[in-house]
């Protein structure tokens, strides 16, 4: 069984714009890959609302995604995959990032993800890396408009190159959410339902098919 880890904030969490509550299981994009995936997979969802990578939230601090990162690393090791998605925390007025900047501090994350694995179950995971939605453009009307302002829109539609480029540099796979699931028009930042199923169908896909290859490539070098 592979073991899946989905690192990240709380579209990870499976917040639901409509109540501020949490979307059940099986509608989450973590329980919907878990489905999707079946029973050679365990997906372990580690979601917190108002995750960041690398940076001090002034009201709560506790939700630095790298203070957090080694200690849930090394819970649940050993581990097949990552998927990390993160970023769209950093776009708050408060922190002044630029998507450049918020794709360095990604970068720091997959980089210890690299180094820490390494050394502490003796191999590295694979890392999928997403660039997060964008914001939607009504953020101005959210009930999150206190915390971001509209320059987040534009900045957010700059993640996708800067996370690609970031990837390729540290040599792990990516997928650019913007893609395939928009945040919700209820608050502009987190996913509505079908988002969710959209999300975890282009995660599924990129697993197995990177599995699939790596099983032929590990087939084709025994045969005579």
């Amino acid at each position: 069984m592979k073991t899946v880890m989905c690192y990240g904030d709380s579209n990870t969490f499976g917040y639901d714009p409509t109540n501020g509550m949490r979307y059940p299981r099986a509608i989450r994009w973590t329980g919907v890959l878990q489905k999707l995936l079946g029973e050679n997979y365990l997906v372990i969802s580690e979601g917190c609302n108002g995750r960041t990578t690398i940076y001090d939230d002034p009201l709560e601090g506790w939700k630095n995604g790298l203070d957090y990162l080694k200690p849930c690393l090394n819970s649940h090791k050993p581990l097949d995959w990552v998927v990390m998605m993160l970023g769209s925390n950093d776009l708050k007025t408060c922190f002044h990032a630029s998507a450049e900047a918020i794709a360095k501090g990604a970068s720091i994350l997959v980089d210890t993800i690299q180094t820490f694995t390494a050394e502490k179950q003796g191999f590295v995971p694979k890392i999928l890396l997403l660039s997060p939605p964008e914001i939607g453009p009504a953020i101005s009307e959210s009930p999150f408009r206190f915390a971001f302002d509209e320059s987040a829109i534009t900045r957010s539609k700059a993640f996708a190159p800067a996370f690609q480029k970031i990837a390729e540099a540290q040599k792990c796979y990516y997928l650019n959410v913007a893609n395939v699931a928009t945040a919700s028009t209820w608050d502009s930042l987190h996913l509505t339902p079908e988002a969710h199923q959209s999300l975890a169908e282009a995660v599924a896909q990129k697993i197995r098919c990177i599995d699939a290859k790596e099983s032929d490539e590990e087939e084709g070098k025994h045969e005579y």
